[in-house]
């Protein structure tokens, strides 16, 4: 399984999916241990309108571990076969550890925006 974590160059999980600085991906094993860790470019902008949710689909992602992630960003990754689990935070590589280890679950609170005010997150 691959698990996509949208990040800052910090490594911690961004705080809103479509201005992350680039994504890590983690391959994980059957005994539920990371394996390998990959650096993936962002497209800058709406993850909703970018083409991000394919090129993650077509690496073999199938779950994206997010903080603040839109409805629109939200479609388009589940109909491209990606499960998302939002309002996750701190460090990308612990955050898939606890994930893996049944630790994590979704928040179940979105980010509201429009695309006409900037991305301003409320939630």
């Amino acid at each position: 399984m691959k698990i996509a974590v949208p990040v800052t160059g910090s490594n911690q999980i961004d705080g809103h999916f479509g201005h992350c600085e680039f994504y890590n991906i983690y391959t994980i094993s059957e005994t539920n241990e990371i394996v390998d860790a990959e650096r993936m470019d962002s497209p800058q902008g709406c993850g909703c309108k970018s083409n991000i949710a394919s090129v993650l689909a077509e690496a073999g992602v199938k779950v994206m571990l997010a903080g603040g992630i839109g409805n629109g960003a939200i479609n388009v990754l589940n109909q491209n076969g990606i499960e998302v689990i939002r309002g996750c935070s701190g460090t990308a590589q612990e955050v898939v550890k606890l994930f893996v280890d049944g630790q994590v679950s979704d928040s179940g609170s979105s980010c509201s925006h429009t695309h006409e005010d900037g991305h301003s997150c409320t939630h």
